[in-house]
């Protein structure tokens, strides 16, 4: 049997160039359900380890990015306090690609077309590893939250509501 080769992704390319320890997981996605219960389902790890990639703007630092549990929202106050921002507003979905690189429901936080300021939620800590987009839909990769930090330049915040 040929194993079928996943294609490379910016997020994956770094990864791998860092020599950094992280697991794929490609799955059936579909447009009508992008959310983290579909992609627990699929992939087989709790929700409470899968997190998501938001982007966000802020009115000093511009765009700014957000990795929190896929089952929380995002506290635009705690986020706007932690990147140094008076207000903060999520980036217009229409913006996404050019800002990032990355297309909804396949944004990594990890190889953006620009280094942004990076945040992550602080209950990342709590596991070994958590689940990220690796870069397109369909695609995860498991990978410890200190990685994440040392390849963003990002911290540990706490982001949810």
């Amino acid at each position: 049997m040929v194993k079928k080769k996943i294609q490379k992704t910016n997020a994956i390319r770094l990864v791998e160039q860092k020599k950094i320890d992280y697991i794929e997981h490609e799955y059936a996605w579909s447009e009508e359900d992008l959310g983290t219960g579909h992609v627990s389902e699929q992939v087989k790890i709790e929700p409470a380890r899968i997190f998501k990639t938001l982007v966000a703007v802020g009115n000093k630092t511009g765009p700014i990015v957000a990795v929190i549990p896929g089952n929380h929202e995002l506290d635009l106050k705690k986020i706007a306090k932690a990147s140094g921002n008076k207000k903060v507003e999520m980036l217009h979905l229409r913006d996404l690609e050019a800002t990032t690189g990355y297309i909804r429901g396949g944004c990594s936080p990890i190889g953006m077309k620009k280094l942004f300021p990076t945040f992550v939620d602080a209950s990342a800590k709590n596991f070994e590893k958590i689940a990220i987009s690796a870069g397109r839909r369909g695609l995860q990769m498991e990978i410890a939250p200190d990685a994440i930090i040392e390849l963003t330049r990002g911290q540990f915040v706490e982001l949810t509501l």
